[in-house]
């Protein structure tokens, strides 16, 4: 059969065979990225997914290849001997429909009826044998199809491990598939002085580098074992062929639970310990592998928790309150009547809720920004002012220096009847919000229409494992950004356990965080959710570099031992 030759009942569909990398999300291609946002089913086994799945459009089909296909058989319904993928959005963790046990089978059902399929992979799908056996499987029965690569794995995590595998002597470089390695190509690769880098599990190093050995490669040829490359899981370990074994027994990596994590070992001079740790950029990151809870919505916290990420950390956002529309709507919607009739010169939003809370009610009367001509507007905070830019709105007012209510009284412009045609303010905010804004606008002369414009409560609890974590130790640092975070997560939430790191925006959230039996161990030079950032990054390279100069591991503050006892540092 041709190629292009459909079998009966086979509409055309697309099938794009895509490479997701080694792991980390940010090594995805553009051209990756764009395929996701047109797939109708997404394919793939879940760590894979894991990686991809954010890029892809809400209401994606998504497919696991990896589950049991026992659960594929399990239902006897008519109709039932082929699993439909199940639609979930993009973004969601919600379980998917059972594989079947061929997964270029299961690519063949996507594709009917004109769907755009991606079938993702781990690493390259040039490297991949089910990939390529998928392709000819597309061909034979006439699907279009493309390939977009993908970063090896083979060559990815090595870069991140510290090893570029060439240099400016261009030394022979040799990949091995240790699961799929015959006696000669051990052979081959053993007579040879160059660099080997070998895909194994976490089980079977010690057997590759005993046929490495037996090959005729020098037990003392350093080695380097790097598990779950590319993540903030990343773990790296140096050895030698000869030693590797006992090494990974010391560190109790042995054996794996899941039967065999995969892993990758370079073995050569390129991987040996001091040109490794000096070179090792990714795993020397200050917060490497932290994990850090953000008691901040996802919305609130994008950038910050973005922030964390380029410093090595896993951030974990945890929402501690709850934004509700005021009791009484009236005062509202007579202030925005306001704004189109002219009633005032300013108004001043000094969170990203009041921009939200406004932005609805204009939406409800079917404004938009438009509405904001001739009428200055102020913004304390950059996210603040981000979310209004958003809107279709540039701020004519920020605060040059410090990012508060205060901050924007400095700035403020007293009331000038020669200039101000309009005396009148309107502050759209919470309802426990402190009157600063407003009294110092009245010391300079404006008349301000002082408007709930939302309500903060108390938001539920976090499942039960977060609140664990939290109150166990589980969490090696915790960001505060106001006073009212800490009282709503110890609310919540319970107290973080004093193995966790204790960061605070401000004095007076620290004095919070001291009154609830917390101890600050690092607080932010200004009031900016980014130098809270950077000064816990700060804090964890200086916790850093004290362990190195002590020569002791560098650990994370949650693998401290239970019940010892925390010391200040300044």
């Amino acid at each position: 059969m041709s190629p292009t030759t459909l079998p009966a009942g086979l509409e055309h569909g697309h099938v794009t065979f895509l490479g997701a990398g080694p792991g980390d999300p940010g090594l995805l291609t553009l051209r990756a990225v764009e395929a996701l946002g047109h797939a109708d089913v997404l394919v793939a086994e879940h760590e894979v997914l894991d990686v991809v799945r954010v890029h892809a459009r809400q209401g994606v089909a998504v497919v696991r290849t990896d589950m049991d296909a026992s659960a594929a058989s399990s239902d006897t319904r008519p109709g039932a001997g082929t699993p439909q993928p199940a639609v979930i959005d993009g973004a969601s963790t919600t379980a998917e429909a059972p594989a079947v046990r061929d997964p270029s089978h299961l690519v063949m059902e996507a594709a009917r009826g004109g769907r755009r399929v991606v079938r993702a992979v781990s690493g390259d799908p040039g490297l991949d044998a089910c990939a390529a056996e998928e392709m000819l499987a597309c061909a034979a029965a006439g699907v279009p199809f493309e390939v977009v690569p993908g970063i090896a794995t083979a060559v990815g995590v090595p870069a991140y491990a510290g090893m570029p595998l060439r240099d400016a002597n261009g030394a022979d470089v040799r990949f091995v598939d240790a699961r799929t390695a015959t006696p000669r190509i051990w052979t081959e690769v053993g007579a040879s002085d160059g660099t080997v880098v070998v895909s194994t599990s976490l089980d079977s190093v010690a057997a590759a580098a005993g046929e490495l050995v037996a090959a005729g490669r020098k037990p003392d040829t350093p080695l380097a074992v790097t598990v779950a490359g590319t993540t903030t899981r990343q773990r790296t370990w140096s050895a030698t062929l000869g030693t590797i074994a006992q090494t990974l027994k010391q560190a109790k990596v042995l054996p794996s639970p899941d039967g065999g994590r995969p892993v990758i070992a370079v073995v050569g001079e390129r991987s040996a310990a001091p040109r490794r740790e000096q070179l090792s950029w990714f795993e020397s990151k200050p917060l490497f592998g932290w994990r850090v809870l953000v008691p901040r919505t996802k919305e609130q916290a994008a950038s910050l928790s973005d922030q964390l990420r380029s410093y090595g950390a896993v951030p974990h956002e945890v929402p501690t309150i709850a934004v509700e529309p005021p009791r009484t709507p009236q005062q509202m919607e007579r202030a925005v009547k306001g704004l189109v009739t002219g009633r005032y010169e300013w108004i001043a939003f000094t969170s990203v809720n009041a921009v939200k809370a406004v932005r609805e009610k204009f939406e409800e009367y079917g404004l938009d920004a438009r509405a904001f001509a001739g009428i200055k507007v102020a913004a304390v905070g950059e996210q603040t002012a981000a979310a209004l830019i958003a809107f279709g709105v540039k701020p004519d007012l920020v605060p040059s220096g410090e990012q508060s209510a205060a901050g924007l009284l400095d700035d403020w412009p007293p009331y000038d009847p020669v200039f101000d045609p309009i005396d009148r303010v309107f502050l759209p905010r919470a309802d426990i919000a402190t009157e600063t804004l407003v009294a110092g606008l009245i010391e300079l002369g404006w008349e301000v229409d002082d408007v709930t414009a939302y309500r903060t409560v108390r938001a539920s609890p976090p499942p039960a494992e977060t609140r664990e974590a939290i109150k166990g130790g589980g969490f090696d640092a915790v960001l505060f950004t106001s006073s009212s975070t800490v009282r709503n997560l110890v609310g919540i939430a319970g107290k973080p356990h004093n193995v966790s790191v204790i960061a605070c925006i401000g004095p007076a959230t620290a004095k919070t965080a001291e009154e609830h039996g917390l101890r600050v161990d690092v607080m932010a030079p200004e009031p900016s959710v980014h130098k809270l950032a950077e000064a816990l990054a700060e804090f964890g390279m200086k916790r850093r570099a004290t362990a190195l100069e002590n020569g002791d591991p560098v650990t994370r503050p949650s693998e401290r031992r239970p019940g010892a006892r925390r010391r200040r540092t300044t």
